[in-house]
């Protein structure tokens, strides 16, 4: 007979995973389910850029989950690594940021973080850029995963710690006691129960939480990405400019992303112009990598929230609930803060952020903006 788990996870992703994990080190025992194959939606799509910070100096709730992710992931990496025999490309590369006039306020959250920084002649420092646009700032502590190696590692590292995988498997329902969920209900019409749930599904939870009065305003953004590959290095560090980004991954590939697509819903599908939009905008900073080969493109759906930043907290009315969502492009750099805050409220501790800070119900404020957005 199966134990009935403490906690069941309803959503495969990094986030998923991460907590997960988390749970299962500490003792707990662990179920999670996704509706497709693990890590393949969002989380496997992204770039894995994880921006430096020090969550002791951290001025907003946003900053402090993010730069908790920056201390750990060098331990976090090799821990997996031991235990899985799998690298995740954890490297610190730095990078550099292109800041217009409009966005110079985020350097003085830099000093305040703590964060080391250096304004340089972008020339000197990548010969192989060329823009007028903006002041380029250098941040060596920026760091990089492989997406889709560090999920391998993730699913690895859960089935080796006895977490009960269950992918393939949707959720359509919850089975209740009153106030009280007891239990999921699969397409395939069987229950599963379990003492407490957690709700990671990307942009498919606001179905699931609808379910249970919680509208917490998850939806869908597109982002597409583009993996061009060189016969030579033409960029030593992460660029990021705007909304895009190149990655070098070491390996002569460079990632190309990302758009923003909240119109195209649930489509998870690349198209023809935004991709040759990417090259197009890759070819233009980089006039090297005209050259480069298009070695593949793909799609993500990333889940948004109303403000931009995520939603983490208990859902009201049922108590053994927990909900995780609309990280949207932030989910790796996000992932072990927003794991340790999960297994906070999950074992009803003290929390690393204050618990309104990303209440389900809050009102949304988008004067709040990240210090780093990719």
């Amino acid at each position: 007979m199966l134990q009935t788990p403490d906690v069941f996870i309803i959503g495969g992703g990094i986030i998923g995973l991460t907590t997960a994990l988390r749970l299962r080190q500490i003792g707990l025992h662990v179920s999670l389910c996704d509706r497709g194959e693990f890590g393949k939606a969002a989380s496997w799509a992204g770039a894995g850029i994880l921006p430096p910070g020090d969550p002791e100096r951290a001025t907003t709730p946003i900053d402090k989950l993010r730069a908790m992710g920056a201390v750990q992931f060098p331990d976090f990496s090799e821990q997996l690594r031991r235990l899985t025999n799998i690298s995740n490309g954890y490297r610190r590369n730095g990078g550099i940021e292109i800041l217009s006039e409009e966005d110079a306020d985020i350097v003085p959250l830099w000093e305040a973080e703590g964060i080391r920084f250096e304004r340089v002649n972008l020339s000197e420092k990548e010969p192989q850029i060329k823009t007028s646009q903006g002041s380029a700032y250098w941040l060596p502590e920026m760091a990089q995963v492989r997406n889709p190696w560090h999920l391998r590692a993730l699913i690895a590292a859960c089935q080796r710690s006895g977490v009960e995988l269950l992918p393939n498997a949707g959720v359509e329902g919850w089975a209740r006691d009153s106030a009280r969920i007891t239990g999921v209900q699969f397409s395939s019409g069987e229950t599963r129960f379990a003492k407490q749930f957690l709700v990671c599904a990307g942009p498919w939870s606001e179905r699931l939480l609808a379910d249970l009065n919680c509208r917490p305003g998850v939806f869908p953004v597109r982002g597409q990405i583009l993996l061009l590959r060189s016969s030579a290095a033409v960029l030593s560090h992460t660029l990021i400019l705007g909304k895009r980004y190149l990655v070098p991954r070491g390996d002569g590939r460079v990632l190309v992303g990302s758009t923003e697509e909240p119109e195209a819903g649930f489509v998870n599908e690349t198209t023809e112009s935004a991709l040759a939009t990417l090259r197009e905008f890759a070819n233009e900073l980089v006039p090297p990598l005209r050259e480069a080969i298009v070695e593949g493109g793909w799609a993500g759906l990333r889940p948004g929230s109303p403000d931009g930043l995520p939603l983490i907290g208990t859902v009201t009315g049922f108590e053994n609930v927990v909900a995780a969502v609309g990280h949207f492009r932030a989910g790796v750099q996000l992932s072990l803060g927003t794991a340790q805050l999960v297994t906070e409220l999950v074992c009803h501790r003290e929390t690393c952020v204050p618990p309104t800070a990303f209440a389900l119900e809050r009102v949304p404020d988008t004067r709040v903006r990240p210090t780093f957005r990719s």
